[in-house]
């Protein structure tokens, strides 16, 4: 790290090359370095500030992959409840631990972050509606409330039904309300079961200590900007802008009382923000242990695919939505985390207690013992005791990847 000089009325004192950008952001979102077994799941939860949820499932849930990638086979049951915390009807439970509400996407949070949110939930009730509109808004939310209110936490099939009879869209009037009442935090989501969202009253479920809304619009992006900027180490503006989907212009207001301070990337065409504790972290690290790990495409490392191939020269995107024959890596790609560096992927499925490859790329041949030991890893983890390469991208490198592989 080098003394950079003044640009565009904005100074930064520091200039990071590309290699210390990237060891930075990957030591930030917990891939670089020993992995804190103690803080466990929670603590990854914590240190991510989010963790997105998808309804697709191949090797598991993304929620899943997010802590394995970081902390190694941890249980799956595990990884659920130390997301969830359950509230029994006409029972006590301890205070949730995450909530689920728009962050990236639909994300779990830590329940820390329940203030951050508050200028969301106020823009959603300014708005007034969501895409789906209710006929009866007002019988229909008191109706859920009412419900909530008398028999505690419920799913929408519980409160009456989530679906009008036709396609996943079609929302009944219950669905309707109880997802506005999400949005504008009456009601919140601690705990999914059999992946379906179980609504608790927020004034019930939330802690006290955090149940408020008083935080300003200001002070909620400030603190959400300085989140992402720890959770990613170092950041461009579109990047903290991304990572919970704010505005440009939210970011460029809370910039300055962040806390980050600006830095220069070589090869980086935008200004760059950095996290004081992410850049000592550097300056004072030596010899840290790079994870090697297959990554779920809604990871926060790689979530944002601008920042993923400017950090990484990596190129990556979901194919699960791309016509079959239209695919050129896969189904469910998931990269392949090695060194440091993004050295391959894989479309895993399995089959009985195999775990298949069916889709490979690699980097080349230092890419492939990484590519075994992650998918030895990874179906162990799953239950599976087998491995089978179907198809790589270059039949040299496949056939040593078999060979690794029964080594």
């Amino acid at each position: 790290m080098t003394t950079a000089a003044t640009a565009k009325g904005r100074r930064a004192d520091i200039s990071l090359s590309a290699d210390e950008a990237r060891r930075i952001a990957l030591r930030a979102q917990g891939l670089l370095g020993a992995p804190d077994r103690r803080a466990g799941v929670r603590g990854v939860l914590r240190r991510l500030g989010a963790v997105q949820l998808d309804t697709i499932s191949v090797l598991a849930r993304s929620h899943e992959l997010v802590p394995y990638a970081r902390l190694g086979a941890v249980g799956r049951d595990a990884v659920e409840s130390a997301y969830w915390t359950p509230r029994p009807a006409g029972g006590t439970a301890e205070p949730p631990h995450g909530f689920e509400y728009w962050s990236h996407a639909a994300c779990v949070l830590p329940i820390e972050e329940w203030p951050l949110f508050a200028f969301r939930r106020r823009a959603f009730r300014a708005r007034g509606h969501r895409w789906h509109v209710m006929k009866d808004p007002d019988g229909s939310c008191a109706a859920v409330r009412d419900r909530l209110k008398a028999d505690g936490p419920l799913t929408a099939t519980e409160l009456g039904g989530a679906k009008k009879g036709g396609p996943w869209w079609d929302w009944s009037e219950t669905k309707i309300a109880v997802e506005w009442l999400l949005d504008t935090g009456e009601v919140v989501c601690t705990e999914r079961r059999g992946w379906k969202r179980v609504y608790d009253l927020a004034e019930r479920a939330v802690p006290d200590a955090l149940f408020h809304d008083d935080l300003d619009d200001a002070a909620c992006i400030r603190r959400l900007v300085a989140q992402a900027g720890a959770a990613m180490g170092v950041a461009t503006r579109a990047d903290l802008a991304d990572y919970h989907r704010l505005k440009a212009d939210q970011v460029d207001a809370a910039l300055e009382g962040s806390g980050l301070v600006p830095v220069d990337v070589a090869g980086w065409a935008a200004p760059a923000w950095a996290d004081p504790a992410a850049l000592e972290a550097e300056s004072t690290a030596r010899g840290q242990r790079h994870r090697t790990t297959l990554l779920s495409p809604f990871d926060s490392l790689i979530w944002d695919r601008p920042r993923t191939e400017r950090i990484f020269g990596f190129t990556h995107r979901l194919e699960a939505y791309v016509p079959k024959a239209k695919r050129v890596h896969g189904y469910f790609a998931m990269p392949l985390l090695a060194g440091g560096r993004l050295v391959g992927r894989v479309d895993p499925a399995r089959d009985g207690r195999t775990l298949v490859a069916r889709q490979v790329s690699l980097a080349g041949t230092g890419a492939v013992a990484p590519m075994a030991r992650a998918l030895r890893e990874a179906a162990e983890w799953v239950g599976c005791d087998d491995v089978r390469v179907e198809r790589c991208d270059d039949t040299r490198l496949g056939e040593a990847l078999r060979t690794a592989l029964t080594a």
